[in-house]
This record gives structure tokens, C-alpha cells and sequence, in this order.
């Protein structure tokens, strides 16, 4: 399965939390980071995310960082 299909996918599962610029989820291919500030910015927010993700438990500063746009909106992937 593709990973964009993974990816929907999962964004439809409960988040595992919520902070103010994103909703976080597991997903089979790593923990994606969907963005819900308004519109996305023009450059992925991985410096914003790296930080918020330590407000639900989860430090990303030495995992793998991609990003894909969904239908969803901007997802940001950090995985191993």
C-alpha cells in the first residue's frame, strides 16, 4: 500500500494528542504530525513540531523527517 494510502488511513483513527499547531497520530509507517494552524506555511514546521511534540511525550529530534500533502492537509512524518 502506498504511503500517502497509510497515511490517510490512519489520520482517521483518534490522535494519540492534540497541541495548538498539530494533531498527532500513529500510524504503521511512523507518528504523523497533521497540521491545524490555518493555512499551511510555506516551508514544513519541523522546528514547531519537534517542540510541541514534547507537550504529548514524544521526542522526534532523532528520528527521520518527511513531509506529504494530503487531502487531510500537511502531514509531517517522523519515523526510524
Amino acid at each position: 500500500m502506498p504511503i500517502r494510502e497509510l497515511l490517510e488511513e490512519a489520520l482517521l483513527e483518534p490522535e494519540i494528542g492534540l497541541t495548538p499547531c498539530f494533531r498527532w497520530h500513529a500510524t504503521p509507517v511512523g507518528i504523523a504530525a497533521l497540521w491545524q494552524a490555518g493555512s499551511a506555511p510555506s516551508s514544513p514546521p519541523f522546528e514547531d513540531a519537534l517542540k510541541e511534540g514534547l507537550q504529548v511525550g514524544l521526542d522526534l529530534s532523532r528520528e527521520e523527517r518527511e513531509f506529504h500533502q494530503l487531502n487531510s492537509g500537511l502531514v509531517l512524518l517522523f519515523h526510524s
